[in-house]
């Protein structure tokens, strides 16, 4: 009996060594936590890009794979890039508004090139990281996690009707489509509410596999031809999806690096205190994003998305304690295994896009409260209401009526364009422009 509970505390220490059966029931929690939320992106934006199923296939498995890369990375650095924590990494949800904009605009090629940039820039980001750092404080990046979580809402909709290719066909917001999504969502949130362990945690994957199942027996919406001529193992090739740079596209992907690393202090700050009881060092903030970013300059070449660190995964970290680096090897092993499977890419592209708009709408809600917690951090007095509450209206209103900025020069209209990149740039500037005032919420 003591031997046990002496290696059951493995699992406990950052330097531990459980056994491999008390570790990988833990590494795949954390796999089975993640595994949605990290291929659903790559999904989305092939599919609003019309991009071809071997492609598609390619980016699936290119977000495995830089996932691995970028959770191994973080946790074994190399010269500074990576912080030495565990941690599990996966494409963000986050960039999606930006990618779908970079990509709508110029292609998938774009979209690559202004992530090799910004990912480069965003190493100086981590660098520096602790001078810029009050620049963002919660009613910065508060405002601007709630204006990406409004901006996912419609992308959420339009798959729970069909996605856009059934708009075309008549068949959008059909019944059965319906059906699939409603019941991917109630599943996904009775396992996230009521369950509890892995079911709790595994609620978004379990609500998929439910809808999945459901759908194979509504006839021709689930198509297994793509999975059936995948092969068993591939490696994605470097710069398949070639790289273009635009100005105004790599202004967006830089702010929104910018945006993305003050997310992942957070993230960090809170493994660090949940995980050990301590605060995060600036070595290992400006580690992690030094790593986020040299792996997404790697995923521009082979195809992976950016990507930052899972909530779900740091509030698992805090919730089991379990720190060990063994644990998370194996996780990144895993994702890297699943990178080179194209079977893998390719059964994931059959789910069917009302599934996946039921599954993630309780992602892009969950988003949209962070942003509203980030706020509470501050009192909500006249001057920091107001401040956000301009960000928002100029923002989305600009958003809701894009023709008002039809006289703008072209680089000028596809940056303000954007709902995010309005809401941000406005309380970035108000913040550091209208005189501080710590005085209670109204």
């Amino acid at each position: 009996m003591q031997t046990n509970t002496s290696s059951s505390s493995e699992l406990f220490q950052l330097n531990g060594k459980p056994t491999f059966g008390q570790a990988f029931p833990q590494a795949m929690q954390h796999v089975l936590a993640m595994l949605v939320g990290n291929i659903t992106p790559p999904m989305l934006i092939a599919s609003t890009l019309s991009l071809s199923a071997a492609d598609q296939i390619m980016l699936t498995q290119a977000a495995m794979l830089i996932g691995g890369i970028t959770t191994l990375l973080q946790l074994f650095p190399v010269l500074g890039f990576g912080m030495g924590l565990p941690s599990v990494m996966g494409v963000a949800f986050a960039y999606m508004p930006i990618l779908t904009m970079i990509g709508t605009q110029y292609g998938i090629a774009a979209i690559f090139g202004s992530q090799l940039v910004a990912g480069f820039v965003s190493i100086f980001i981590g660098m520096f990281m602790g001078k810029i750092r009050r620049f963002f404080p919660p009613i910065v990046s508060g405002t601007v996690v709630l204006s990406i979580g409004l901006s996912l809402y419609e992308t959420a909709i339009t798959y729970m009707g069909g996605g856009s290719a059934t708009q075309s066909a008549g068949t959008f917001g059909s019944p059965q489509f319906w059906i699939l999504a409603v019941v991917t969502l109630v599943v996904t949130l009775a396992c996230s509410l009521f369950g509890k362990g892995y079911l709790k945690v595994s609620g978004m994957l379990i609500g998929i596999v439910v809808g999945y199942v459901i759908a194979l027996f509504m006839g021709d919406i689930v198509d297994f031809s793509t999975f059936n001529d995948a092969g068993l193992i591939s490696v994605p090739i470097p710069f398949h999806f070639g790289l273009e740079f635009h100005a105004d596209a790599i202004i967006m992907m830089i702010l929104m690096y910018v945006v993305q690393a003050v997310q992942t202090i957070g993230d960090v700050s809170s493994t660090a205190m949940g995980g050990f009881g301590r605060e995060a060092t600036d070595k290992e903030l400006g580690g992690a994003i030094k790593g986020q970013s040299i792996c997404g300059m790697i995923g521009a070449i082979i195809g992976g998305l950016p990507t930052d660190p899972y909530s779900q995964n740091v509030g698992l970290i805090c919730t089991t304690k379990v720190v060990a680096k063994r644990v998370f090897l194996i996780v990144g092993v895993i994702m890297l295994a699943a990178g080179f499977c194209p079977k893998f890419g390719a059964l994931m592209t059959t789910i069917p896009q009302p599934v996946l708009g039921g599954a993630t709408v309780t992602v892009f809600a969950a988003i949209t409260m962070s942003g509203i917690q980030l706020l509470g951090e501050q009192p909500m007095n006249y001057r920091n209401k107001l401040i956000v509450g301009i960000a928002l209206a100029i923002g989305v209103g600009i958003d809701a009526v894009p023709d008002v900025l039809q006289f703008c020069p072209q680089l000028a209209k596809n940056i303000l364009g954007s709902s995010l990149m309005v809401s941000f740039l406005i309380v970035f500037i108000l913040n550091i422009i209208v005189p501080e005032d710590n005085s209670p919420a109204d």
